[in-house]
């Protein structure tokens, strides 16, 4: 999931076509990766050679500039993540998956709520999940050497996570941090949080949240610290949080 809040009005990134170059060159940053991954029995190389692989130029810059670091208020924040529409739209979200965010809940002593401000957040309650492809944003992140360990590590779990469900990588969708369905999970994440089979089942998306909050909530001693362990910002912290309260609100009106 996010390190950063992916936005809906995600612009376009310069793209590279290297599908046939990128290991034609003399890039020893992909050759490392390669034989990195050989080393964990993973197979990268091939999936390079894809006529989908692609390098996405400037990656780090779309890290520089998120939403969390470019705010200085809650309010600045809010208004960017349109937070007042969310607010106006999340009891329908509620309401139309009641039933299983109350499974949530009881199961994993989560606050319905506080999943479906994520789910809001995170992804529009599912109508956004990303334009780009994990693959190529952790190459692409690995090239540029922007967080090249972070970047290494996911896609390791990524190869895994594709090779044991047998996905064709290029097929799935993500974030512009590779982070991927509707409750923006990393791949680490969904390798040792995810519940269900399918990642974009609404329904798995739903336990899943309440997974990883039960877990840091754990540690942490509150939902407040779990939320902030999903996405470390405070920003991000406090509008899930005044979301939540929202629609514990309007809820409780009707």
């Amino acid at each position: 999931m996010l390190m950063v809040n992916p936005l809906s009005n995600e612009k376009p990134i310069h793209e590279i076509d290297t599908a046939n170059s990128v290991l034609e060159t003399d890039n020893d940053r992909i050759k490392q990766l390669v034989d990195y991954m050989k080393a964990q029995n993973l197979e990268l190389e091939s999936l390079l050679t894809d006529s989908r692989f692609e390098i996405y130029e400037g990656i780090g810059d779309r890290f520089k500039t998120s939403a969390e670091r470019r705010t200085l208020s809650l309010e600045e924040y809010q208004r960017i993540l349109g937070f007042n529409d969310k607010r106006d739209r999340i009891p329908e979200f509620i309401a139309i998956h009641s039933d299983q965010l109350k499974k949530a809940e009881s199961e994993y002593d989560i606050p319905a709520t506080v999943i479906a401000a994520i789910i809001g957040i995170e992804s529009d309650f599912g109508k956004n999940i990303g334009r780009f492809n994990p693959l190529n944003v952790y190459v692409s992140m690995y090239n540029e050497d922007y967080r090249a360990e972070f970047a290494r590590a996911q896609l390791e779990e990524l190869l895994k996570f594709t090779e044991r469900k047998n996905i064709d990588v290029f097929e799935l969708k993500s974030s512009y941090a590779g982070a991927m369905s509707f409750a923006q999970f990393i791949p680490y994440s969904i390798n040792r949080w995810w519940v269900g089979d399918d990642i974009f089942d609404m329904n798995n998306n739903i336990l899943s949240i309440a997974n990883y909050l039960a877990h840091f909530k754990e540690i942490t001693g509150t939902i407040e610290g779990a939320v902030f362990r999903y996405n470390p910002s405070s920003l991000y912290r406090d509008a899930v949080m005044a979301l939540s309260a929202e629609a514990e609100r309007l809820t409780a009106m009707n």
